[in-house]
This record gives structure tokens, sequence and C-alpha cells, in this order.
């Protein structure tokens, strides 16, 4: 199915989900997760109206970057060493992936700009992902304050790839209610507005809890 087709049908899903939450579907912002497609199915989203692109693999985000430059705004989603930084971090809008100390020194260093960040939060407590134990998150993000060009715009977290829509509320939940929590220190260095949440299997319960950044990639591009 094309893209424009995709997105229609994902925009009517997300005017569902914000109708049931009373929320404005103008508050959520769809990132195309393109890493598994060609730079032609990634132009396509482009052209179908998709203004915001996600990359999780530096070599992929680079040869695309390439290509496309500042047709659409860019989103570092993945893992990111840091001596990779250097190599993204002025061609990105926003790192959704920051959970580490030695990530945030390499970032303040390599730019002289403040650059957007999500804290990265293992909410399911999988092994498997990336992130910083809930507990751990506010004290994290206030030993950030010594880096001036590090700005934490807000949360991001991936939730298990399961049916259990009752356990996928109880993640996003707690991710709203962390932010909630850090947002009301009012860190000028962290206004923490944001909840990066949501994927293709479950964006809609995503923006019915509470995202305002919804990472899409087979529902929007295929795999």
């Amino acid at each position: 199915m094309d893209v424009a087709t995709n997105l229609r049908h994902i925009k009517q899903n997300i005017e569902q989900a914000c109708a049931k939450s009373n929320r404005n579907p103008e508050e959520i912002t769809i990132i195309g997760v393109t890493k598994y497609v060609t730079i032609e199915r990634t132009e396509e989203a482009i052209n179908a109206g998709i203004k915001n692109l996600g990359e999780n693999r530096l070599e992929g985000f680079l040869e695309k970057h390439d290509c496309i430059q500042d047709k659409a705004s860019w989103h570092f989603i993945g893992t990111l060493q840091s001596r990779k930084v250097k190599e993204v971090v002025d061609k990105v809008d926003a790192i959704h992936s920051l959970d580490r100390m030695s990530l945030a020194q390499e970032i303040n260093k390599r730019t002289e700009t403040p650059v957007d960040c999500f804290v990265q939060v293992n909410v399911s407590g999988e092994e498997s992902k990336h992130g910083l134990a809930p507990d751990d998150t506010l004290s994290f993000i206030k030993e950030l304050e010594v880096f001036e060009n590090v700005r934490v715009v807000g949360l991001m977290t991936m939730a298990p790839h399961i049916d259990d829509k009752a356990h996928l509320r109880s993640i996003f939940r707690h991710l709203v209610s962390l932010r909630d929590n850090i947002k009301a220190e009012q860190l000028t260095y962290a206004p923490c507005e944001y909840l990066s949440m949501g994927m293709s299997n479950d964006y809609q319960l995503a923006v019915e809890e509470g995202a305002t950044h919804i990472r899409i990639g087979s529902k929007l591009v295929g795999s």
C-alpha cells in the first residue's frame, strides 16, 4: 500500500484516540521510522506529508540525510555510541535515546548550540531494552544541569511488543507520571514537555495515554 494511504489511516486512528481522551490531534507528532526502507520510499513519505523522520542506525541515517537534507526534521531514535555523536549531533533536530552521562558529556562537547534530547527510560524493565530505571531518572536529569548544550525536552520509552492492552497502558501511564514529576521541578534546562512513546503496534493506546511523539515504521512505510 502506498504511504499516503497508510498515513491517512494512521491519522484517522489518531483522531479516534484523541476523541477518546479529549485531546487535540495537532498535539501529536508522527515520526516516520525509515530504517528498513529505501531513500525512494523515504521520499515518498515526505511527499505524502511526513515532516519528521526517525533513524536508529548511524549508517542509514547518514546515507538518507545526505540525500534528503532539510526536507524533513531528523530524529535519532536508536542507541547512540558516544564515539559516534560527532557524526550526528549537528544533523539532527532531536535525540530520543539519552540514557547515560557519558553520552550527555559527548553531546555537550560536540556542539555549540543546545540539542533537544529525550531521556530514555526502561519502564518495562526488560533486559533487552536500553534506558534508565524509572527511579533513577530524576536524579540523572538533575545531574545534566552542568551541560549547557543538553536540553531535556521529554522522556522516551519502548513498550514490549505484546497484545496486553492493560499492561501497555500501565507502562505509558508510568512514563506520564514520571514526566509530570520532572516537569514540576521547573528545571530551565529540562522543561520535559514531551512524551515519545508508541510505535506501529501500540500508538493508538499511547496517544490515548498522552504521547506527543509517536514513532511509526511498518504501518507507515512498510518493512
